[in-house]
């Protein structure tokens, strides 16, 4: 039987932690799949952050970095600047990302920095038990918001493409989801997409996955992907919003 598939050499052959229904899983393979279908696993340093993902160095078979909460788009910047022929991207959640990191993350869009981030947005701080994080939904509920986001008191979900899209040292800029078959696909494509910025010597390129979050859901895994796509899409809607061709 001729096999056509298989686990890409940029994982390691650790099984991964994650929460069932979680679709950090998928996120990792297409980001491995991306590194070794452009042979980038030699030259590869990623930076893992703060959150659910804080492990991703023992899931990528290539040279990894640890930072500090919120700091990883820093790092990257640091490590690309010093080995300008690495390949360098971050994967972050959105409670490292788009709160303690924001200002690492904007300033590193707005310098152009030649690196690629990984954003992984499921709207609540996970690993910590599911707190309102700053893409948390109005309504939406959480253990620091247990009767719902109230954008009174709260203010509003941030959206961070939105945000850097008007930066001239952004090169690539996406959102997409990993809720269907077709939308993996496109999760693939946008990922590609940004590396080729980052190997071309392009600027900063960003992609935001939109992603479950099962377990501080409260939900099964079919209805939290129904959350991603009729809930958090509509919120944050899937595009491209910047792209260097």
């Amino acid at each position: 039987m001729k096999q056509v598939t298989g686990r890409p050499t940029a994982l390691t052959d650790k099984p991964f932690h994650y929460c069932p229904g979680c679709t950090h899983g998928i996120i990792h393979r297409l980001v491995a799949e991306a590194l070794e279908e452009d042979n980038l696993r030699g030259k590869a340093i990623g930076i893992a952050s703060v959150g659910c993902s804080v492990f991703a160095y023992d899931y990528f078979n290539c040279d990894m970095q640890q930072a500090a909460h919120g700091r990883a788009p820093a790092v990257a910047t640091g490590i690309k600047r010093a080995w300008p022929d690495s390949f360098v991207f971050t994967y972050q959640g959105d409670g490292d990302l788009a709160s303690i990191g924001i200002a690492e993350t904007i300033h590193a869009a707005s310098r152009g920095e030649n690196i690629t981030v990984i954003f992984v947005n499921n709207s609540v701080y996970g690993m910590t038990g599911g707190q309102m994080a700053p893409t948390t939904l109005v309504g939406q509920k959480s253990t620091t918001t247990p009767s719902g986001r109230d954008a009174t008191l709260h203010g509003y979900p941030l959206p961070v493409c939105e945000m850097l899209q008007v930066l001239p040292g952004v090169a690539y800029l996406a959102r997409v989801s990993v809720s269907s078959p077709a939308k993996i696909r496109a999760a693939k494509r946008a990922i590609k997409r940004a590396f080729a910025a980052q190997l071309r010597g392009i600027g900063f390129g960003l992609v935001e996955i939109l992603s479950s979050c099962p377990t501080n859901w409260h939900l099964d895994p079919v209805k939290a992907l129904e959350f991603v796509d009729n809930q958090m899409a509509a919120q944050f809607p899937l595009q491209v919003f910047r792209d260097f061709e």
